[in-house]
């Protein structure tokens, strides 16, 4: 089975939790005192779907306002994109409309958006009501998930999720591909028949 190499970028505001979703859900880690990521980290993992298996290449990007200016490098040739705020932190939910904006004037027009509502292990705290969250990301046509880093807690569902919908929306590219590739076999079979006076076996 085909499998697929996609690059993933996280947004979000500083202190949101993108570096400890991506942890969380690639190494099965968790640093409650986690420092704040300074230009970007990588990370990968093979994820298997039913549709195949796609291999996210995840771009943990800075939130820090500083880092905005060069946060749009990160996005080319991006398939995917997970958008984070904290639950607790209102500021950051706020902010989530603008990174959809800057994703679809930067990225790929078939980009994948998924948002994340983190630190659902802090629901006393919360400041963003769960019906408008999930509301707003309707009128987006983007999938919402309540997650913890924490805990785990939606956290495996939602890269599954953001897995799927990019094979789909790429699976045209991945049969391209394959047709390129049997087609380059072919020529190359012609060719070596051809210079065997086209024999297939080559000898006398």
């Amino acid at each position: 089975m085909a499998t697929m190499e996609c690059k993933i970028v996280t947004l979000g505001e500083g202190r949101v939790g993108k570096t400890s979703l991506a942890l969380k859900y690639v190494k099965n880690e968790f640093h409650k005192d986690e420092i704040s990521t300074v230009n970007a980290n990588y990370l990968s993992k093979l994820v298997n779907i039913p549709q195949g298996s796609v291999q996210l290449n995840i771009w943990d990007t800075a939130g820090q306002e500083r880092f905005r200016a060069i946060a749009s490098n990160y996005y080319r040739q991006a398939k995917g994109a997970l958008i984070v705020y904290d639950i607790t932190d209102r500021k950051s939910f706020d902010k989530v409309v603008s990174w959809i904006k800057e994703l679809k004037s930067q990225a790929e027009k078939n980009i994948v958006i998924v948002v994340a509502g983190n630190k659902s292990d802090m629901e006393k705290e919360r400041q963003i009501n769960r019906p408008e969250a999930l509301e707003f990301c309707r009128k987006m046509q983007i999938r919402h998930f309540d997650t913890s880093a924490k805990s785990g807690n939606g956290v495996e569902e939602m890269f599954l999720e953001l897995a799927s919908q990019i094979f789909e929306a790429n699976k045209g590219e991945l049969s391209q591909s394959g047709r390129n590739s049997r087609r380059g076999k072919i020529t190359v079979e012609k060719a070596k028949n051809r210079e065997n006076g086209g024999k297939k076996g080559g000898c006398c």
